[in-house]
């Protein structure tokens, strides 16, 4: 019985040991020899044509440096923070997500996200890890600067008290401003502000409307929209008997943005409707139909179109359509300009002989001044903002965008 015994716990042992060394290895092996990046954006609903191409410019990037930094391979991981039940970023998952990162110890950098109240719930997951995050198209200046949202605004979302969280896309400080000053431009005495109720609509919303009162453009009306309803038809009415020749919407193609514009035609208001990044895409126009937008719908955005890019930026472009054989979306270039900086920052690192680990590689991007890419020259300032401050204004025609003002 004994030997019996003796050869069942040798047996065990046989089977449970090999696995439980392995278990121990790998990471070790894996960390030693692979470079992860990983990125956070919306896959699931109408915004997947944006991020796909947002995706196909941090693979683009990778290529360039031959998916390797000093013989460490990068592995590039897309992940969704949508989910099919909200057909659109989703809490839960973005906070999984980030958990995640956090837990593989070969992740290094985290490229995301797409929406700002994404960012706010994985920026401090990955702050109290040293985890850097850059941001290919958050917006929402509460995330970064003190005066734009709650008392405890930036601070909340950097727990260990340094910076971890870079973006390479203008804020919507900006962009709110140059759609106010663009809607006095254009003739516009009277505007209707709507918002989707969501950090990133209220925060350029907000913004729009503190311009318009300084530069003598009558606000006469602030609403929050329900971004699910099948229709805005007793709001446009609204809009009407407040005589607005101009609405300003804050909010996405995601929140419902096409169908507001439709509603506004169709109901017969005869004013202009400004809306800001998080409509320019493709889906947007598809969404609203060109009836509904040319002539009548103006697009502000962060940058220029990729068409219009000159410099290292123009050769991204002409790398994208031969690569992908068609036009990039508009954020394609921002994921492509993320992944850079942060690539670039490692071969620094590797350069000056210097180990590449989360806390260096996150010094190293904080460093990152003067940068030249396909977004031109541009630092990251102590807000881990980008200096970058071109806006452009669009318009639709014949279903395309098409811009009619580059602000600088």
């Amino acid at each position: 019985m004994m030997t019996r015994r003796l050869l069942s716990v040798l047996a065990l042992t046989c089977l449970v040991a090999p696995s439980a060394a392995f278990a121990q290895s790998e990471p070790v092996a894996r960390k030693d020899n692979v470079i992860k990046i990983v990125s956070s954006l919306p896959r699931t609903g109408s915004a997947n044509a944006q991020t796909t191409s947002m995706v196909n410019g941090i693979k683009m990037a990778i290529a360039e440096v031959g998916g390797a930094i000093g013989g460490r391979k990068i592995v590039y991981e897309d992940w969704d923070d949508a989910s099919p039940q909200r057909g659109n970023w989703d809490p839960a998952v973005e906070a999984q997500n980030a958990d995640k990162a956090v837990g593989d110890p070969t992740v290094m950098a985290y490229i995301g996200t797409y929406n700002s109240g994404a960012a706010k719930i994985s920026m401090p997951k990955l702050n109290n890890a040293g985890l850097v995050m850059v941001s290919p198209a958050n917006t929402a200046p509460s995330l970064t600067k003190k005066g734009f949202g709650e008392a405890n605004e930036p601070a909340v979302y950097r727990p260990t008290g340094k910076i971890n969280y870079f973006r390479v896309v203008p804020t919507d400080d900006v962009q709110g401003a140059v759609a106010a000053d663009y809607a006095k431009e254009i003739g516009a005495t009277k505007a209707f502000v709507l918002n989707d109720r969501e950090v990133y609509g209220k925060g350029v919303a907000g913004v729009f409307e503190k311009r318009a009162k300084e530069i003598g453009l009558e606000v006469v009306g602030v609403e929050g929209i329900d971004p699910k309803a099948s229709n805005y038809k007793s709001l446009v009415t609204k809009m009407k008997q407040a005589g607005a020749d101009l609405v300003y919407f804050g909010g996405t193609t995601q929140t419902n943005a096409g169908q507001l514009a439709k509603d506004i035609v169709a109901g017969g208001l005869k004013a202009k409707l400004i809306v800001p990044d998080g409509c320019y895409e493709q889906a947007f126009i598809e969404a609203a139909g060109n009836r509904a937008l040319e002539g009548r719908c103006f697009i502000t955005f962060g940058g220029v179109d990729p068409k219009l890019l000159t410099g290292k930026g123009k050769d991204f472009y002409e790398n994208y359509k031969k690569t992908y054989g068609g036009e990039p979306e508009g954020y394609a270039v921002y994921g492509y300009e993320a992944t850079k900086v942060v690539l670039a920052a490692m071969q620094r690192l590797y350069d000056g002989g210097k180990q590449i680990t989360r806390e260096s590689v996150l010094e190293e991007v904080g460093r990152t001044k003067d940068f030249t890419g396909a977004l031109g020259t541009w630092s990251f300032d102590e807000n881990g903002d980008t200096t970058n401050r071109v806006m452009s204004v669009n318009s639709v025609k014949s279903g395309e965008f098409t811009t009619v003002k580059v602000v600088n």
